[in-house]
C-alpha cells in the first residue's frame, strides 16, 4: 500500500483538497466504504488492489484502490454523527455517489449474536445532528439497491446476517436521562450504533445511495452501566476474535456489495 509519505497530501495548495478531511476536492472513486475507526480503514484498505493513502487529517484516513475491477473509496469518520457527516459531505463533494458504512454496533433484538452482521434498513434518529438539519419527521432511510447488494453478498459469503431497523443514539454511555429501551426492544430494533442515521438522512437528501452493514460486538446501551461505577464501560469488550472475525467478514461484504452497485449503474 501506498502511504501518506508517498503521496504527500499535506504539500498541495489549499485549493486541491477539501478543508475538513484533507480529501482531494475532485476525482476519487463513486464508490465508498466508511468505517469509524482510521486503523480499520487501513485493514480494509489493505484488502484492496493497488491501495492508495490519499488523506489522513484528524479522524479522517482516506485511501483509494480497486475491489475486484471495481474503484472504492476507504475513509475513516471517527465517533459520532457529527463529525461523520462531514466526511459524507465532503466525499460527495469530491465524486463520491455510493457510500456503504461498515460499522460496530450492540444487539438490541434477541438471537443476535456478537460478530453477526446487521444489514440496516432505517435507523432511528437519535443522532445528534440531523436534528439540527432538517424537521424530526423526515425518515432516515437506506436505498433499497443499497440493502439488496448487501444481503445479497452475505448470502455468498454464507454469513449470519439479520435486517432490520437500527438505533442511531449520539451519547455512547447512559446517563441521567431514561432511555426508550423497553419501547425500542418491543419494537423490535435490531441494535444500536451512533453514526447511520445521519449517512441515511445527508444521502437521501443529496441524491446518494447508502446503506449500512454492522457488526455486532456485545453489549447495548443499558448493559453499559455498572451499578457500583455508573460512568463506567462494564463488561463491554469489543476487542475479541469473534468480533475482529465479523468485521474481517463485514468488510469483505460491503466491498463485494460496492462491486454489485457499480456493475448496475447506468
Amino acid at each position: 500500500m501506498t502511504t501518506e509519505a508517498d503521496t504527500s497530501p499535506d504539500a498541495r495548495t489549499p485549493g486541491d483538497a477539501l478543508p475538513i478531511t484533507r480529501v482531494p476536492r475532485t476525482g476519487l472513486p463513486s464508490q465508498a466504504v466508511v468505517v469509524g475507526d482510521p486503523a480499520r480503514a487501513t485493514a480494509v484498505a489493505d484488502l484492496l488492489q493497488d491501495a492508495k493513502e490519499v488523506s489522513y487529517h484528524r479522524e479522517y484516513r482516506t485511501f483509494t484502490g480497486t475491489w475486484q475491477g471495481t474503484p472504492v473509496v476507504v475513509a475513516s469518520h471517527g465517533v459520532g454523527a457529527p463529525g461523520a457527516i462531514l466526511l459524507f459531505q465532503e466525499l460527495a463533494e469530491a465524486g463520491v455517489s455510493t457510500i456503504l458504512r461498515l460499522g460496530t454496533a450492540g444487539a438490541i433484538r434477541p438471537g443476535i449474536r456478537d460478530g453477526d452482521l446487521v444489514i440496516a434498513d432505517a435507523a432511528v434518529r437519535d443522532d445528534g445532528v440531523t436534528q439540527q438539519l432538517i424537521p424530526a419527521e423526515y425518515p432516515a432511510f437506506a436505498a433499497p439497491e443499497a440493502v439488496i447488494a448487501l444481503q445479497r453478498a452475505a448470502r455468498a459469503a454464507d454469513a449470519p446476517y439479520h435486517r432490520g431497523v437500527v438505533w442511531t443514539r449520539a451519547a455512547f454511555q447512559p446517563g441521567f436521562l431514561p432511555l426508550p429501551g423497553e419501547a425500542y426492544t418491543a419494537a423490535g430494533i435490531a441494535a444500536i450504533e451512533m453514526e447511520l442515521s445521519a449517512l441515511y438522512v445527508f444521502a437521501s437528501t443529496h441524491g446518494l445511495v447508502a446503506g449500512g452493514a454492522l457488526v455486532i460486538d456485545g453489549a447495548n446501551a443499558d448493559e453499559l452501566v455498572d451499578e457500583e461505577a455508573p460512568f463506567s464501560t462494564g463488561g463491554y469488550n469489543p476487542h475479541r476474535d469473534v468480533v475482529a472475525e465479523g468485521v474481517d467478514r463485514g468488510a469483505r461484504i460491503a466491498l463485494d456489495a460496492l462491486r454489485l452497485l457499480a456493475s448496475t449503474e447506468h
